[in-house]
């Protein structure tokens, strides 16, 4: 032991130790620590703290719903910041305590930490708020709190300043058609500052209660000074929810496309190891196309904004359930993929009701009770796995809109994804760009033509305004059978990468799009088709949000040109071209009928009257159908894929289709 570290110190401190002593222990009383820490009880002293003093009352309102005591609460916002939280529940007990006999109950949790009707006794079965918590902490940052209760048919009232009362308990007198508790404060500007509740924060918090327990009807109301111009927070309104979290979602997804329906429920938790019921859960969730994760949890109606063990044991239950389904129906694939895979474009609500929650911290915003994942996973797996039995094709495309998500992943990882660069003029041009003078991506288009005549062409078509051209080294990788090796090494698909500008991977951002449309433009034939063939399947795999934001399209140039004359006209193939010669031209004049033997071969000015000029061309937009994602999946497997076994039994079950073969 090194005796210099307990020594005498080198210099004295400017407070003597000689006169430290037992009279400088400071011992706060009553709820005194609450006033001088309140961040250890609320967060801080912000905005959001402030608003958190409102969800406690309002959470003991709803601990009485939820008990089954109160079915209406109201909140009111006064002018000068006074809120008021009033439920028709048994209202808090006002006879004395048998502990402290002097002081009324009521006192008792108004007045000291950790008191309260919701630690061992049968109350509360769940709860969500603590009164000796939440309602004396709000009394001890409160400069006025003035507290009605109406139980057994008697109007009680008393009045506190900063946690301490400054009145006796009162009895008002007799009423007939009242019961509850009311509870009216004012935030103390000591604490607070100039800070000041906001409506529609309130009104959203009232409005997210309303759903979590279908049973309760909260009337908002406001003073209509308040309310701030372009907000749309109503100065009363009556929020009551029948259908639950499901009422909830609907609103929130009501314009998105959904993978599957929407799938809503509740549950009894398993039972706890004593044989007492745990609890229940009720949920909602649909898959979103294009969406991102918003799983919103809750814990005896507490928003448990940092999540907890019992979204944890939601994620298992579903990743679970999808698992086994694939294994059910012979899909390898879905062994590969995770929790995150799962809820990546998952939008949904949890609540959870359980005894005895665990929080972690005050301001309750994690849920950390063990056995909370364990209930939950087990309540939602079985319930999951008739949803997906119910209808297969359903559950097959989610589980291919999933297995999507986890290939890209794994992709990501395998893949060094090209240097996202802008490919500008500043900056070299990739490969043989020619790119356009217009820089707003909504008006540009890029068309990917297959070698260097047909780019010739294209170029000299073009609108040099917002048409560019990238000519291709005829038949791209086909990047459904290719290594990862190969995909970093192919300089053609590298080239179209840094032109659209986008990245791929994790590294895509389609702000950085360079083109509104990218438009594969190929020769009218079964070569051409191939080529547009690859390159779709490229979009597919590699960069599926441009086709399902629409940004993908097939150019149409005709096979044929008929000529009779000075008349003259197009023909997409064999069949479009008979019909036109029986319908547009004089039967017994001679029609001159020339056959485009590809782009290159076609003058610049054909090439933009039929496929170039926006005015005048037709284009195919590429789409993956949602609904029909499992079958679109199945289909770039069986003709692109590594197994060249599925695109022979392909061609196989097709052959009797085949009228006329020019070999």
């Amino acid at each position: 032991m090194n005796d210099d570290l307990f020594g005498p110190p080198g210099k004295k401190p400017a407070h003597d130790a000689d006169t430290y002593s037992a009279k400088d222990i400071e011992v706060l009383e009553g709820l005194e620590p609450v006033r001088r820490r309140p961040g250890m009880y609320i967060g801080g002293t912000d905005e959001t703290a402030l608003h958190h003093l409102a969800a406690e009352i309002l959470d003991n309102a709803m601990d009485e719903a939820v008990a089954g005591y109160a079915d209406r609460i109201e909140m009111r916002l006064e002018a000068g910041n006074f809120l008021t939280v009033r439920d028709n529940g048994r209202g808090i007990p006002v006879d004395a305590h048998p502990k402290f006999k002097h002081l009324s109950a009521l006192e008792v949790i108004l007045t000291t930490l950790h008191s309260g009707g919701k630690f061992g006794s049968k109350a509360y079965n769940t709860s969500g708020g603590l009164h000796g918590v939440g309602s004396s902490v709000v009394n001890a940052l409160s400069d006025v709190l003035e507290v009605e209760v109406a139980r057994d048919r008697t109007l009680w009232r008393q009045e506190y300043a900063r946690g301490k009362p400054q009145t006796k308990l009162l009895e008002v007198g007799a009423v007939n058609n009242r019961r509850g508790t009311t509870l009216r404060f004012h935030p103390d500007p000591k604490i607070f500052g100039a800070l000041a509740f906001q409506p529609l924060r309130l009104y959203r918090l009232c409005r997210s209660k309303a759903y979590l327990f279908r049973g309760v009807e909260i009337r908002w109301s406001c003073d209509p000074t308040l309310l701030r111009a372009g907000e749309s927070t109503p100065a009363e309104a009556v929020l009551h929810f029948p259908g639950g979290l499901r009422d909830s979602l609907e609103e929130d997804v009501t314009s998105a496309t959904l993978l599957a329906p929407l799938w809503s429920g509740e549950a009894a938790l398993p039972a706890s190891p004593d044989g007492e019921s745990a609890g229940r859960m009720e949920w909602a969730l649909a898959w979103v196309e294009g969406g991102e994760s918003t799983l919103i949890s809750y814990c005896n109606t507490v928003p448990t904004t940092q999540g907890g063990t019992h979204e944890a044991g939601f994620r298992a239950a579903l990743l679970k359930g999808l698992r086994a389904w694939g294994e059910q129906r012979s899909n390898r694939r879905a062994a590969t993929i995770t929790a995150d895979d799962v809820t990546g474009n998952l939008a949904a609500k949890l609540s959870v009701f359980i005894r005895d929650p665990q929080f972690q911290g005050q301001t309750k915003e994690k849920l950390t009770s063990t056995e909370a994942a364990r209930y939950v996973e087990q309540a939602l797996r079985d319930r999951f796995d008739h949803f997906l039995a119910g209808d297969p094709a359903t559950a097959d495309n989610l589980l291919a809109a999933i297995i999507e998500r986890a290939e890209e992943r794994l992709r990501r990882r395998e893949l060094k994804d090209t240097p996202r660069k802008s490919a500008t003029r500043r900056l070299r041009l990739p490969g043989k760009l020619t790119d356009c003078t217009l820089e707003d991506a909504s008006r540009t288009e890029l068309f990917l033509v297959e070698g260097d005549s047909a780019g010739g062409s294209a170029k000299q078509a073009r609108d040099r305004a917002t048409q560019a051209v990238l000519p291709l080294r005829g038949k791209i990788l086909n990047v459904a059978s290719a290594s990862a090796d190969k995909l970093r090494q192919n300089q053609e698909l590298k080239d179209l990468i840094e032109a659209l500008g986008c990245g791929v991977g994790e590294r895509f951002d389609r702000t950085r799009l360079r083109y509104g449309r990218i438009i594969v433009m190929t020769d009218a034939d079964v070569d051409g088709a191939h080529i547009a063939s690859l390159l779709m399947t490229f979009f597919y795999r590699e960069l599926p949000e441009l086709v399902r934001q629409g940004h993908i399209y097939l150019a149409q140039p005709p096979l044929y040109r008929l000529t009779q004359g000075a008349k003259s006209a197009y023909a997409m193939d064999d069949a479009d071209r008979d019909r036109k010669l029986r319908t547009l031209f004089k039967a017994n004049a001679k029609v001159e009928v020339s056959r485009f033997k590809g782009l290159g071969e076609m003058p610049p000015a054909q090439l933009k009257e039929t496929t170039m000029d926006p005015t005048r061309r037709t284009l195919l937009r590429v789409v993956a159908l949602p609904e029909e994602r499992a079958k679109t999946r199945d289909m770039v497997e069986r003709l692109m894929g590594r197994r060249p076994e599925l695109r022979f039994a392909f061609i196989q079950e097709r052959a009797h289709t085949v009228e006329d073969l020019d070999i």
